[in-house]
């Protein structure tokens, strides 16, 4: 008969994994962001608490101002990669309809040339 010694390996590590939970104190971490400061009793803390609640929308305001003039930069490179395309789509199609009006005018000139000889024989 084999006897599995898991069981109370298993409980013994949680038993002593719940007691040093239990016994170091955990500490809180202040999470940055707006805390309501009216419920401090004394001016100094109340005053500190306003002074944390301004720092950090200062550095939010810096965060967001960083990142839209980020996007600002990448939308104008864009729109001057968009202008010189649109420069050089625009001297393609001048080309194109300088050679349709000349081809027309050839035309024209083709067919009035055989008029002016059959009207000369």
């Amino acid at each position: 008969m084999k006897i599995s010694i898991a069981g109370p390996i298993a409980f013994a590590c949680s038993a002593a994994l719940a007691v040093c939970l239990l016994t170091f104190p955990v500490q809180a971490q202040d999470v940055p962001g707006i805390e309501i400061c009216t419920v401090e009793k004394t001016m100094e803390r109340r005053t500190s608490c306003l002074q944390s609640n301004v720092d950090f929308l200062q550095k939010t305001i810096l965060k967001l101002a960083a990142d839209h003039q980020q996007k600002l930069d990448a939308a104008n490179r864009q729109i001057e990669g968009l202008k010189a395309s649109m420069a050089s789509l625009q001297k393609i199609v001048d080309d194109l309809q300088a050679a349709q009006k000349k081809a027309a005018e050839d035309l024209k000139k083709k067919a009035d040339a055989p008029a002016a000889k059959d009207g000369a024989k």
